[in-house]
């Protein structure tokens, strides 16, 4: 019946079909099935840092241009306020502590590359999805969710294991160990007191021997020499970690193999670079997926010498500056291969900017504009809330601002849906699919709730209230500020979770983001007559949120992150591990 309509049609509807035919396609109809996906994420980058989201001082003209040719976010909320678990919620829609990969203890990041905790096997990201639908996959620069689980090569936790094809890049994070020329970072105060410990041992020792030499004190010397090798095995115990942090953590990988241990500093973002480019080159005619996850901004902030002293924010300006010439670069090599129309580009920050990163009177940390608090505080706006960008041109309105609740989860079915795949049915997911609200076919975002966490610590809840548009916040645990009034934890280097550094508080902090954005003036039941409602509601959507909860495997317990040498990745034969595959090349 189909085939006689078409052959016998009125005269008059062959033009009318063929003028159709040669129309523009529209927007709303115009989307590319299995688009490109490139995915940018920077590290430790405040929203405050980026001249689109207010910066006047910071130049980032092709982080703007993104915006400028995209969508804004003003409200793009990270699951967690620090790497690992923020990553571990980017990469599965969820939040972390579902996967395990948020703490219960201080240790709230993978410590070591020969620790035995990461994402989990079982586990699916969007790479592995789209793995599935015929993409090609690519990982370049950083990942910090864990690499071996039982042996030294088993990979269980690599990022090959989590659906990406190709890698390049720090199985680990950058920190200022890496830099020869810079103070050790980290764990830098557990360090000291190992440090004054192996003194007072070795002091006690010594003491014991000399009064036994010259008969001041009566001990064997089986005892003496029982005390010496405790001290000497004291010290190995810990200085065979932490006296090797840059060979053991600074270092390199190409897939599976170690290209440099420890890494050379100097040439990290060209490489970094220069692997980018070629991923978006080799799989030009092919949909592809490049997640560049950039070590720019965080300490020790590797910055290459042409953009040294150029920014007007010493060292942490000119990083920024560099990271976005690297956007810059990525997006010309999108243009050269006639690609822009055809990939959906992403820029984001894993997490709110670092306060407290200082050495004497610099600020090597960033800068979260408005809003209060910063890095690791799961609570306050400036650890959470981070830039949000996305570009598509002739499918994504260009120019468009959106003031709605939106989460790093979204990405997860957001690019599932647009590759073609299926969400996993099989657990819970808190991500929700952006497209709608990016394209403008919806006025609101899918999220009523929002749930921070710091560790699995519960420190404050969002409520987007849909028929007023009011975005409520309920904080029940904040950190205490040290000095007071300073924003952030000078003290400690880190805001705690949990113990003496936090205030709970009952009832909890209001807030009306919409209205107090900064959080500035907590609300009360005399002064707010939707307090007790507000209160309750967001109570019984904490028990709800409860309800789905599951027990599951802790992979930062401190036996997960502990320093394990047969976990250890090593180019040579342990433990002399050495190589530098990039000079030989």
């Amino acid at each position: 019946a189909s085939f006689s309509l078409l052959c016998f049609r009125p005269p008059l509807v062959t033009p009318l079909m063929f003028g159709l035919l040669l129309q523009a396609p529209v927007t709303q109809s115009s989307t590319i099935t299995q688009p490109n996906f490139v995915l940018l994420l920077a590290d430790d980058l405040g929203i405050g840092d980026v001249g689109c989201y207010g910066n006047d001082t910071i130049r980032t003209p092709n982080i703007d241009r993104l915006a400028k040719e995209g969508v804004k976010l003003t409200q793009h909320i990270a699951a967690a306020p620090l790497c690992t678990p923020s990553r571990a919620a980017f990469l599965t829609g969820r939040y972390p502590l579902r996967s395990g990969m948020d703490a219960v203890n201080d240790y709230r990041v993978i410590f070591w590359n020969a620790g035995s905790g990461g994402l989990p096997p079982n586990e699916t990201t969007f790479a592995k999805i789209l793995q599935h639908q015929g993409y090609s996959t690519g990982l370049i620069g950083k990942w910090h969710l864990g690499v071996n689980c039982e042996s030294r090569n088993d990979h269980c936790h690599h990022p090959l294991k989590h659906g990406f094809d190709y890698f390049y890049g720090m199985p680990f994070t950058l920190i200022s160990d890496c830099q020869p020329t810079e103070t050790p970072e980290m764990d830098r105060a557990f360090r000291r007191k190992l440090w004054l410990s192996t003194q007072v041992i070795g002091l006690i020792t010594l003491t014991a021997v000399l009064g036994r030499l010259t008969g001041l004190i009566s001990v064997h010397w089986k005892t003496l020499t029982c005390l010496a090798v405790f001290s000497l095995l004291f010290f190995i115990s810990w200085f065979s970690s932490y006296g090797f942090v840059r060979y053991w953590n600074c270092i390199m990988m190409r897939n599976h193999g170690i290209t440099e241990q420890p890494m050379v500093t100097d040439r990290t973002t060209s490489l970094i670079l220069r692997e980018s480019i070629s991923f978006i080159e080799r799989n030009k005619h092919k949909p592809f997926l490049l997640f560049l996850s950039f070590l720019h901004s965080h300490t020790p902030l590797l910055t290459t010498e042409k953009f040294l002293g150029k920014s007007r924010h010493g060292l942490y300006g000119d990083n920024v500056e560099e990271m976005d010439w690297m956007v810059g670069q990525v997006l010309d090599a999108i243009d050269r291969e006639g690609l822009k129309d055809t990939t959906l580009v992403y820029f984001a920050s894993d997490h709110g900017g670092w306060l407290e990163r200082q050495e004497g009177k610099r600020q090597l940390g960033g800068w979260n504009g408005i809003y209060k608090g910063g890095k690791a505080m799961g609570g306050w706006e400036g650890g959470i809330r981070v830039p949000g960008i996305f570009r598509w041109p002739g499918v994504l309105p260009a120019g468009t601002v959106i003031d709605e609740p939106t989460s790093l989860m979204d990405i997860f079915p957001t690019v599932v849906h647009l590759a073609g795949g299926a969400v996993p049915q099989d657990r819970v997911m808190d991500g929700r699919d952006l497209l709608p609200l990016l394209r403008g076919a919806v006025a609101r975002s899918e999220h009523e709730f929002l749930f921070h966490y710091c560790g699995v610590h519960l420190h404050a809840v969002r409520w987007h209230q849909k028929d007023t548009g009011a975005v409520w916040k309920a904080h029940y645990v904040t950190p205490i500020f040290s000095p007071p009034g300073a924003g952030a934890c000078h003290d400690r280097g880190f805001c705690p979770c949990f113990g003496e550094g936090v205030t709970h508080h009952d009832p909890p902090l209001l807030f009306e983001l919409s209205q107090d954005p900064s959080e500035a003036r907590p609300l009360s039941a005399d002064t707010e007559p939707l307090f007790d409602t507000v209160i309750r509601r967001i109570g019984r959507a904490i028990e709800e949120h409860g309800r789905t909860l599951t027990p599951v495997p802790e992979q930062l317990s401190v036996s997960n992150v502990v320093w394990k040498p047969w976990l250890q990745p090593c180019c040579g034969t342990f433990p002399f591990c050495w190589c530098d595959k990039e000079g030989d090349n």
